[in-house]
């Protein structure tokens, strides 16, 4: 199963994958949706233990995006998987195989 896919890649009934990006920096604010860039870095939240902060670099830019989830134990695991996968594609990251990645 792709991380995509994770029945617990969700939040309120919504799957948060992959995340809505929002400009931070750089040359220009090209609005990218969807499975684009490059990950630069990963924060868990210090207010909202549900949720992971992600940037990502794309087209000279930096963008942040979020993931929330119900689970808080999965969102722990998710944190410490992507920690693991700085400098790698959203794209590739979404296509992880769950069944090895956490284990």
């Amino acid at each position: 199963m792709k991380l995509r896919e994770h029945p617990l890649m969700i939040c309120g009934g919504i799957r948060n994958w992959p995340p809505l990006w929002v400009w931070v920096g750089g040359e220009k604010n090209e609005r990218p949706r969807g499975e684009v860039g490059v990950l630069i870095r990963v924060e868990p939240s210090v207010i909202e233990f549900k949720r992971l902060f992600l940037t990502i670099q794309y087209n000279d830019s930096e963008y942040m995006g979020w993931l929330s989830f119900d689970d808080a134990a999965f969102c722990r695991e998710i944190y410490n998987l992507l920690k693991g996968f700085y400098r790698h594609s959203i794209l590739e990251i979404g296509e992880l195989d769950m069944s090895r990645a956490l284990e």
